[in-house]
């Protein structure tokens, strides 16, 4: 099985509860308090290793104790950390969320080490990237280093594919070298002007993508599925009917799932149905990296939920 590269962020997601978001100068006291591994490049890294597929992270984490307990992790899940690198003075990234009881939220993120992935870093792992099949990446990282990645993939025919998560508006020449680009409804806006809500207006944001090059285009939709634009393929793919409890990485594992689908050497369409259920079983449960299923977990999904 070929090798998948994702390069991308690492974060501790450090979470409070609270009946109340509170507003500027303002205290309020919260409830429970825990902290989670996150940032997209590592949940979909985490996504990729456990629904089967043999995955390089290339990240960078500061030398503290979250650094040192985020790299555990990888390795316990199986992920290649050797091209994951530990900045001396720069700390790991962090994001602090506030949950409010309606599911509201408010983020900041530091992005710390993430934003000190240099070019030197990836060409370290220039061998590994030649031996791959597919590149994954998204926008938690600095530009320089997503144009870079898109340069090696074309240079050495690799299939790159992006997240655009943040979205950001992207000079026109990086979209001709996409193998896939997987924004959700929001991201496809920012990125195309266009409102997505139902069937017409996700194609017309996807052909935006394929005027620009993108040779395949899938706009995540939540709990209506994927549209999908490609030379062959121009409709939304249903997700399994689930009851959602958390949002959380399900667009990660759903990035990390298709991946691993075209690794594997299935079609557009049935990579897209195999990201589905994936992003439908993370729903089901709370949380970023502990919501992403194993690949032995989607078989009850499908048996459950593939009728309904």
């Amino acid at each position: 099985m070929a090798k998948i590269i994702v390069i991308g962020s690492s974060n501790t997601d450090m979470v409070v509860q609270t009946n109340h978001i509170p507003v500027p100068g303002e205290t309020v006291l919260g409830g429970k308090f825990f902290m989670n591994p996150g940032g997209k490049g590592a949940n979909q890294a985490v996504a990729v290793a456990r629904l089967g597929g043999k995955v390089v992270f290339i990240t960078k984490i500061g030398r503290d104790k979250f650094g040192a307990e985020l790299l555990k992790n990888f390795k316990e899940e199986g992920i290649n950390t050797e091209f994951a690198s530990i900045h001396k003075t720069e700390p790991t990234g962090v994001a602090l969320i506030t949950l409010g009881e309606k599911a509201e939220n408010s983020i900041v993120v530091s992005p710390g080490a993430n934003n000190a992935l240099k070019k030197k870093n990836i060409n370290k792992a220039l061998e590994e990237i030649k031996k791959a099949d597919i590149i994954l990446i998204q926008l938690e990282i600095p530009l320089k280093i997503v144009k870079q990645v898109i340069s090696i993939g074309k240079e050495y025919g690799k299939k790159v594919i992006l997240n655009p998560a943040p979205a950001q508006k992207l000079e026109d020449e990086l979209y001709q070298d996409l193998y896939a680009i997987i924004p959700n409804e929001t991201e496809a806006e920012i990125m195309t002007g266009v409102k997505v809500t139902d069937t017409e207006s996700a194609k017309k944001a996807a052909m935006v993508f394929r005027e620009k090059g993108v040779a395949n285009v899938i706009i995540t939709m939540g709990d209506k599925g994927a549209f999908v634009l490609s030379n062959d393929v121009s409709e939304i793919i249903s997700s399994c009917k689930v009851e959602a409890v958390d949002t959380t990485a399900a667009g990660d594992t759903f990035s990390g799932a298709f991946v691993v689908g075209i690794n594997n050497g299935m079609s557009l369409r049935e990579a897209v149905e195999f990201a589905n259920r994936s992003a439908s079983l993370a729903v089901t449960k709370f949380g970023a990296q502990s919501s992403i299923p194993y690949l032995k977990d989607l078989e009850l999904i499908y048996k459950e939920y593939s009728k309904s």
